[in-house]
């Protein structure tokens, strides 16, 4: 009889647990964030955009003229070649490799600091989503937020409620 009442009390006992963990389980809150769309859709990353275009516009618009100008005077060379001396084409040519030289060197410069502007404006974006983020979560009570993963079930997608917050400027 008492191995009979040990028996019962552990499988009462074990029972218990598992209803316990089930509890735990269903408890547990995972979110998950689109960093692409908060990028996409958010009005601090279309501010930031705006900003990083305003701001390189100028360059670029300089950049695209000095490049047609280029090709305007590699077209002319390659029509008057055949007319020209060898002195006179030997340094026409030396003149059009300078001045692509030079425009690629713009073009570098422009591209990294483009890169680098973007890759600031596109941090502070991120800093205030993920402020947001665990706002929401913790207003929320979400135990895992995700922002990276290879499937993610749309009842778990907490991407609008991150965005609706940034956009109403609400961020604590």
């Amino acid at each position: 009889m008492n191995n009979f009442l040990r028996q019962c009390c552990t499988g009462i006992f074990l029972g218990g647990l598992l209803v316990s963990a089930q509890v735990q389980a269903q408890e547990f809150r995972i979110g998950f964030v689109s960093t692409d769309r908060i990028f996409k859709e958010a009005n601090t990353a279309k501010a930031a955009q705006a900003k990083l275009e305003q701001e390189f516009s100028k360059r670029e618009k300089e950049l695209v003229d000095q490049g047609a100008t280029l090709k305007s005077m590699a077209d002319k060379f390659e029509r008057e070649a055949p007319t020209l001396s060898e002195s006179q084409r030997a340094t026409r040519q030396k003149q059009l490799v300078e001045q692509d030289r030079d425009f690629q060197r713009k073009r570098r410069e422009f591209q990294e600091d483009l890169n680098s502007r973007k890759n600031e404006e596109l941090q502070q974006v991120l800093e205030r989503a993920n402020k947001v983020v665990k706002q929401v979560a913790e207003s929320e009570k979400y135990d895992l937020v995700l922002q990276e993963a290879v499937y993610v079930n749309a009842k778990h997608d907490i991407t609008d409620k991150v965005i609706k917050v940034l956009n109403s400027g609400s961020v604590k």
